[in-house]
């Protein structure tokens, strides 16, 4: 449900260690509140999951 208040549409993030911990919430928080991502970790099979949530 994205905050209507908080809204990041049509923006752009880069997010580093994104399969785990903070930056797993980061980037959850991020697409949840519209913008569109480009994730990055060292464990590809992790981070595929992150990117499918």
């Amino acid at each position: 449900m994205p905050l209507e208040i908080f809204s990041l549409a049509g923006r752009r993030a880069l997010v580093t260690g994104a399969s785990r911990g903070i930056g797993r919430a980061i980037a959850l928080g991020l697409a949840g509140a519209g913008a569109d991502l480009a994730l990055a970790a060292r464990s590809g099979d992790a981070l595929k999951s992150v990117a499918d949530d």
